[in-house]
């Protein structure tokens, strides 16, 4: 499986990636280490050395970020505000750890099948071969496209004991940098030098 850190995406970003971390399936605790990094962080830091190219992909972005370091409030107030499918990805991701199962996939059926979908389905399916599979997870082996529902389902089953709560975790981590990596794109572009 490829790096969890796909790419450079600058000096404000890079620091707040490394090392990956494996969240938690609930809220976790805030990495308070990162707190000034994150609360400096502005669409053009975030973009640097390139320029905004979709403030609100800029700031799905910050969204994320604040949830990869576990400050749900700074998260939601940000992805709350965003009216495009990343903004209630982000959201949708948000209340699945907080644990809110039922608005996790409210937001969910506003996001729709997502561009990271088949990416994600790939990787589940790699993770699941790399592990053993309860009842549960077994989906994951044979799924085709990303199931946001059944993932959340699956969530919920982890945190109650009757799902493997690792697979789990490492499945969210990848989604986290698929989407990250997603509206990294559509935020800064794909990587070229731009005026």
């Amino acid at each position: 499986m490829e790096s969890l850190v796909p790419r450079a995406y600058g000096p404000a970003v890079d620091g707040l990636l490394t090392p990956p971390r494996l969240n938690e399936l609930g809220p976790g605790e805030p990495n308070e280490a990162a707190r000034e990094q994150l609360a400096a962080l502005s669409p053009e830091r975030l973009c640097a050395p390139h320029r905004v190219r979709d403030r609100s992909a800029a700031n799905a972005c910050l969204a994320g970020l604040w949830l990869y370091h576990d400050f749900f409030d700074e998260s939601h107030s940000l992805s709350q505000e965003l009216s495009t499918v990343e903004g209630s990805y982000w959201h949708g991701l948000l209340h699945r750890r907080e644990p809110d199962y039922g608005n996790a996939k409210y937001w969910f059926r506003r996001v729709g099948q997502h561009a990271i979908g088949l990416p994600l389905a790939a990787a589940a399916r790699a993770l699941a071969v790399e592990n053993a599979l309860d009842d549960a997870s077994r989906f994951l082996a044979s799924q085709t496209t990303w199931d946001q529902f059944r993932f959340v389902d699956l969530c919920e089953a982890a945190a109650t004991g009757r799902a493997a709560a690792g697979l789990c975790r490492q499945i969210q981590q990848r989604e986290w940098f698929l989407l990250f990596d997603h509206c990294w794109r559509q935020a800064c572009g794909a990587g070229e030098d731009q005026p």
